[in-house]
């Protein structure tokens, strides 16, 4: 499969590093775009791909791959589809991981029956931890939602949901990372106040954050279960859970989501 992306940012970057390991398409063919004053990012690109091919021309990509992801910023978008919609063909499947922007509204910019897909990932993606979710749109076809699948399921995680839900997954694990690594860097703050040294408390904040995680999804067990756990009677951990709830942590990383997901979903209004 002849994979291209039109911009080759650092998501871009990552999925092609991602595809190309994973046996999904060969270096040789894939091709990222961008224009002249970012050929930055396509050197960057070529690194992490090694026998890539890169373009200041956006239809060079769609001409030549069969999957074209749109990894552009969302303001951009109509004017790259734009420009390559003369040479969009049966044959190219689209996926847009732009921010925001609807299924309906890509479909309305190419031409009639093109096959669309929207997709939501996130950073992680770039050391192949990724969260990943898409929806297939009109005339996609089941083999394409496959295809969708198994290219994203190559930097992590990836599940199909309902177009619905895309906004609010960005306000939960698009966004997220960035509420994770606050938190982290919190945590390791509080160790150096009692005395860790700050490369061992951000060490330990990391990997007591992967733990965690891995425990909710190898064990199958409600979180709240899993923090009981470790609370015993009148013991540290119950007391700093005291001291959370007495903050508002819990009421913030809701608000946090959730005004995430409405930003999304105004970006798309806007578009």
């Amino acid at each position: 499969m002849k994979v291209g992306f039109l911009g080759a940012g650092k998501m871009a970057q990552a999925l092609a590093k991602g595809f190309t390991s994973a046996g999904i398409t060969k270096a040789s063919d894939v091709i990222a775009s961008c224009p002249k004053t970012d050929n930055y990012l396509l050197e960057e690109f070529q690194k992490d791909v090694p026998g890539s091919m890169v373009t200041n021309s956006n239809t060079d990509v769609v001409e030549h791959a069969d999957l074209v992801l749109i990894a552009t910023k969302p303001p951009i978008v109509p004017r790259v589809i734009q420009e390559v919609n003369p040479a969009v063909r049966p044959r190219n499947l689209l996926v847009s991981i732009a921010l925001g922007i609807p299924i309906t509204n890509l479909e309305q910019m190419l031409p009639p029956k093109t096959r669309v897909i929207r997709v939501m990932p996130n950073t992680p993606s770039l050391v192949k931890a990724g969260c990943t979710v898409f929806s297939c749109g009109s005339s996609a076809t089941e083999e394409d939602g496959l295809i969708a699948k198994r290219c994203f399921s190559s930097v992590g995680f990836c599940e199909e949901v309902p177009e619905v839900l895309i906004d609010a997954v960005t306000g939960l694990s698009g966004s997220g990372p960035a509420y994770i690594y606050l938190m982290l860097e919190a945590l390791a703050d509080g160790g150096v106040k009692m005395g860790i040294p700050r490369p061992l408390a951000y060490k330990l904040a990391a990997h007591t954050m992967i733990g965690g995680a891995q425990m909710v999804l190898e064990t199958g067990k409600h979180p709240g279960a899993l923090k009981d756990d470790v609370c015993s009677p009148a013991g540290c951990t119950i007391e700093a859970i005291y001291q959370m709830e007495q903050s508002g942590v819990r009421g913030s990383l809701i608000k946090a989501v959730v005004s995430a997901a409405q930003k999304s979903k105004e970006t798309g209004q806007r578009g």
